[in-house]
């Protein structure tokens, strides 16, 4: 980029543009889009902020990205965007890594405790105005396995850890010491380390190597008192499976963030099976969360117009075929 000049941010956004972008705007050009208008703001732009996540014009209208250095996604996970123009590109990718982490891990030791404690039924009862007394469960105690150990990935683990579970990982290598879990085991093993755990939690990014990787030989592996958690992208989980896993009792419950197609259909049958906890992929929308992304994008704007390293970059590798 021309140091004399100020860049060009193309913003893709949906319904929302992003909020307080006055201090963007007074340090580059922006150019505000949806999907439908994006092949004509991309031509001569430097960086591109994907705001709406839903999006996938870009794969559709990568040639007019021809002057393209930095796309950034206002989200941790970059699935959506690792189309294979962009990954073998030397434009670069970041995301809002750090963002989510807490939030997320809170949302998962409250839906585990929700099923320890039983409180669906109670609920459930309440709103019949019946009494029932009930044991419930210890989550102390219990053992989870982490599946990803990402930023996210941790601050779940050490979540759980603070109310004494029992923690493991799984990762792309196995190793006997880390600091947020008791181990960690390799992607490869998972298979066998699955029916060692009450609750399984599912916390990858979306990657051909991750795709599908919940399907019914994962689900049969589980105990059959076991959890599932999955707070990770679409696409890791075999919906149909995980469906009659949870019909059959092959697992007890399941608590359900992220789906394969959103909103999830008012027709789909997770919504009546009283072992599933549905979110609508909310787990990370605190208040003031939109702004923590504009601060992010903010400040790596300050470090690519000073030509200093982006935060976030995204391991590109990961996403080649």
């Amino acid at each position: 980029m021309d140091a004399t000049r100020r860049p060009i941010v193309v913003v893709l956004h949906g319904a929302e543009r992003p909020p307080r972008m006055t201090t963007i705007e007074q340090k580059s050009t922006v150019r505000y889009t949806t999907s439908h208008h994006l092949a004509e703001a991309l031509p001569g732009a430097d960086v591109l902020l994907v705001w709406d996540l839903r999006s996938t014009a870009l794969a559709h209208v990568w040639p007019a990205a021809n002057a393209l250095r930095w796309v950034h996604a206002a989200a941790a996970g970059v699935g959506h965007l690792a189309i294979p123009e962009l990954i073998d590109s030397d434009v670069v990718l970041t995301n809002a890594r750090g963002i989510f982490d807490e939030p997320v891990a809170e949302y998962v030791l409250t839906v585990m405790l929700a099923f320890a404690k039983d409180l669906p039924t109670t609920m459930r009862l309440q709103q019949r105005r019946t009494w029932q007394k009930r044991e419930t469960e210890r989550l102390a105690g219990s053992s989870a396995l982490i599946i990803g150990t990402g930023p996210i990935g941790r601050a779940i683990g050490r979540k759980l850890r603070a109310v004494g579970v029992a923690v493991s990982g799984a990762g792309q290598a196995a190793r006997e010491s880390d600091p947020d879990f008791d181990s960690v085991v390799a992607l490869t093993d998972l298979r066998a380390a699955l029916p060692k755990h009450d609750h399984i939690v599912v916390a990858l990014p979306l990657s051909p190597a991750t795709t599908g990787l919940i399907d019914a030989h994962a689900l049969r592996a589980m105990r059959p008192t076991a959890r599932l958690v999955t707070i990770g992208r679409r696409g890791l989980i075999v919906t149909s499976d995980l469906l009659d896993a949870l019909d059959s009792g092959t697992i007890a419950g399941a608590a359900i963030e992220v789906f394969a197609d959103e909103p999830l259909s008012p027709s789909s049958p997770l919504w009546d099976m009283p072992n599933v906890l549905i979110s609508p992929h909310m787990s990370g929308d605190v208040k003031g969360w939109r702004d923590e992304l504009v601060r992010l994008f903010a400040d790596n704007l300050d470090r690519y117009i000073g030509k200093e390293p982006l935060l976030n970059v995204v391991d590109k590798r990961l996403y080649r075929r």
